[in-house]
């Protein structure tokens, strides 16, 4: 696996504003219809003056309603023929509201292989990609999808941050190479259709939030989409997530979703509390590892 890094450096702010969508899948007219949507998030997060808003995995599934293919591997095909396009309008979205979107995941097709690839798009233009590594049985039986190979840690305009797609979240490994890059936020856009889906999700993510002395961000998928395979239920509960310890919330949620409703959420981050954890905190889970006993590995690209 391939460590990367985008190339600017990190800049950072001491508060940072945070909104989270939870996402009601239902039937759409069309693109426009989906973009519209997309873009009543984007503006009512830029409005609250958020520096970054986050939305749920495969963000474009209710346009695979609009194509009546009933076989899950043609529609998802069309769907990631789709992603061009949706990137292009979504970066153009970023820029107007003068917003960082970290818009969940798009099925999109690189080199004949069909991959679930998270979008980074910054307010100033830019444009990085994070690809989900781990894929659940059905994304590789059902849609013909891809891992990826590489993990990456961002540069944004208001710290580092790392994203981890859904089943990703789950292997501890992962945030811990990100911990090693010191990101500051771990965004987790998910899809999970029981609640016993979205338990394993949250409980990891939590994990990592503790271990790794992160925040963690989850956006999730509500709703039904009945005439599309594979997609006939949802369940989505978006929290925002912090370390357990001293000057954080005892339940170390700080703040929390209406479980099953669309909506936005937000939450304001201390960065500089995070320093105090690093130095100060009651435990120390990042410093006091003994690397003298074991270390995690990561294996670059041939």
């Amino acid at each position: 696996m391939e460590l990367t890094n985008s190339k600017i450096p990190s800049a950072r702010k001491m508060d940072v504003r945070i909104c989270t969508v939870q996402w009601e899948m239902h039937e759409l007219k069309s693109q426009n219809h989906f973009i519209d949507k997309v873009e009543k998030f984007v503006k009512t997060a830029s409005e609250y003056r958020a520096d970054a808003v986050l939305f749920p995995e495969f963000l474009n599934a209710p346009l695979m309603n609009t194509f009546r293919e009933r076989k899950a591997e043609k529609a998802i095909e069309k769907l990631a023929k789709n992603a061009p396009k949706i990137n292009e309008l979504t970066k153009a979205l970023a820029q107007k509201y003068n917003i960082n979107i970290i818009a969940g995941s798009v099925p999109e097709i690189e080199n004949g292989t069909l991959y679930n690839v998270a979008n980074l798009f910054h307010r100033d233009g830019r444009h990085e990609k994070q690809k989900k590594i781990h894929l659940t049985p059905d994304e590789k039986t059902c849609w013909n999808l891809e891992g990826g190979d590489a993990v990456t840690a961002f540069d944004t305009d208001f710290g580092k941050v790392g994203i981890l797609i859904c089943y990703d979240v789950e292997f501890p490994e992962l945030g811990r190479i990100l911990a090693e890059e010191r990101i500051e936020i771990l965004f987790v856009p998910y899809w999970t259709d029981t609640r016993s889906g979205y338990q394993r999700v949250r409980h990891c993510a939590q994990a990592r939030a503790i271990e790794n002395e992160c925040y963690v961000v989850l956006s999730g998928n509500t709703g039904n989409l009945p005439e599309v395979t594979n997609m006939d239920t949802q369940y989505a509960h978006n929290c925002i997530l912090t370390p357990s310890d001293y000057g954080f919330p005892h339940d170390c949620v700080a703040a929390e979703a209406t479980p099953q409703i669309e909506m936005p959420l937000f939450a304001d981050l201390d960065m500089n509390q995070l320093e105090r954890l690093h130095e100060k905190g009651s435990v120390k889970n990042l410093k006091d590892r003994r690397t003298d006993l074991y270390n995690i590995t990561h294996h670059k690209n041939k």
